[in-house]
């Protein structure tokens, strides 16, 4: 069991903007009898939306043993349909106005607007005794590569972000991210464990009602990837006024350090907080963390270990790194590091196979006082003319100078290719990058495209770029 539902019985766990309201005691009687319609243990797809009939059913699943796999209701269904030939799950939990789609199968349960649905697959896998979840790593591409999640791992995650952002049940955030995604069920997680309120709507930043739900019902913090934060930014977020607002909290892919900066002073000015984070699903959720009285001063930096964790960088020949402003692998070891991958149903069965140690694939540097900066991926790296190319600091550096421009830059060796979306500054953004890097402009080539392809996170899709090339 992750929760303590009955210990906050009279509190109000989830929200919506319709009026709905569940309290936790309800919640956990709710989840006996999801459970217990469900038979006990097994293999649960959920098609997640941000309501209360999806956050009931996956803290009902958790709580009772059940496993779930957590995947975006609006999944393409071919994709979908590959996930569950390859997993087999004994029920569906969708929303009931999606149940009719799934010939063949029977709601056995119905409640919040979601519907409970068996499978009639032939086959039950068996499950891993410590396997409490699967996420998926890659938002909205299907593939059937899933995070092995256990009890202790969510249960380590959640307690330690209490701990580094002092929650307690006065809490009220509100979902701006999928709970799909590692990072919008890690708020979910970790406030459930203090008796705070879930703020739940599926609309987006750009819309009206998104941030009259936010007013009245009083969010107290919301969290987000650079991409929330560059639409924050030309929403004009800085002139709101939101005295309700406590929190903000970034992680998903790191921060120019001009918008860093602009959130940190924002935050600090407001007497608000403003938490830069470092995580990845394979790590449950969360590593890193800026404290928030360092946001401006260590501007750029994702922080320090989280409560429980350490960091240590590893050089091209395996060795530790051991002085300051020097690159290498990130490695990240705690009790949050997850079991491995799951591929299909026959491997749901297997055990611990990372023992509590994470290669990140992430190159990192770390100052003289222990604060660690992201410099680029391991992969995203590109040989032009014998020059190493770090790709992610080709798309800060671009995004930096140009603001407002949504960019992305790929490519094979010796032809990078810059993917922007404004034909009027191809030329500049060629430029620019040229007398940046020091390279022969034959290496590049700017290539304009109406939007860059991202996931649900907002995370870029850098290989649906790749039928652009050459």
């Amino acid at each position: 069991m992750i929760w303590e539902l009955e210990k906050f019985h009279d509190r109000t766990a989830i929200l919506d903007e319709f009026g709905g309201a569940v309290t936790y005691g309800e919640l956990a009687a709710e989840g006996e009898r999801i459970v217990s319609a469900a038979g006990g243990r097994c293999l649960v797809f959920c098609l997640c939306t941000n309501t209360i009939g999806s956050v009931a059913g996956y803290v009902s699943f958790l709580n009772g043993g059940v496993v779930p796999v957590l995947l975006n209701a609006h999944l393409e269904r071919s994709l979908l349909e590959e996930l569950l030939a390859a997993y087999e799950p004994k029920y569906l939990w969708v929303p009931a106005e999606m149940a009719d789609g799934f010939a063949g199968m029977e709601s056995v349960y119905r409640v919040y607007g979601y519907s409970l649905l068996r499978t009639g697959y032939p086959t039950e896998y068996p499950l891993f005794p410590e396997l409490g979840l699967l996420l998926t790593t890659s938002g909205s591409t299907g593939s059937p590569k899933f995070v092995r999640q256990s009890y202790a791992n969510i249960l380590a995650n959640a307690r330690s972000i209490v701990q580094y952002l002092e929650l307690d049940e006065t809490e009220r955030p509100i979902t701006t991210l999928p709970m799909n995604y590692t990072y919008g069920l890690s708020i979910i997680n970790s406030h459930l464990l203090v008796g705070a309120t879930l703020l739940v709507t599926d609309k987006g930043l750009m819309q009206r009602e998104f941030w009259q739900f936010f007013r009245e019902q009083g969010a107290t913090s919301f969290g987000g990837v650079p991409y929330t934060y560059e639409m924050l930014e030309r929403l004009r977020f800085f002139r709101m006024d939101l005295p309700s607002l406590r929190t903000m909290t970034q992680a998903g892919g790191k921060l120019t350090p001009e918008l860093h900066k602009k959130f940190a002073e924002y935050a600090g000015s407001k007497g608000k907080k403003f938490v830069v984070m470092y995580g990845q699903c394979e790590a449950t959720a969360r590593m890193g963390y800026l404290p928030a009285d360092k946001a401006v001063e260590r501007c750029g930096s994702m922080g320090i270990p989280i409560p429980g964790g350490t960091f240590r960088l590893v050089d091209a020949d395996g060795g530790t790194v051991t002085e300051p402003h020097v690159t290498g692998e990130l490695v990240y070891e705690g009790p949050n590091v997850t079991l491995g991958y799951a591929e299909s149903g026959e491997d749901l069965i297997k055990g611990d196979e990372r023992h509590g140690v994470l290669e990140t694939g992430d190159m990192a540097q770390f100052d003289e006082d222990g604060y660690y900066y992201i410099v680029g991926r391991k992969k995203r790296f590109l040989k032009i003319y014998g020059n190493r190319v770090n790709l992610d600091e080709v798309d800060r550096l671009i995004k930096g100078h140009f603001e407002g421009l949504d960019c992305a830059s790929a490519g094979v060796d010796d032809h990078l290719y810059l993917f922007v979306t404004d034909g009027s500054l191809a030329d500049e953004v060629k430029d620019f990058i040229v007398v940046k890097t020091g390279l022969n402009q034959a290496a590049f080539k700017v290539i304009v495209i109406d939007e860059i392809p991202k996931n649900d996170a907002g995370k870029t899709l850098y290989k649906d770029l790749a039928k652009y090339y050459e």
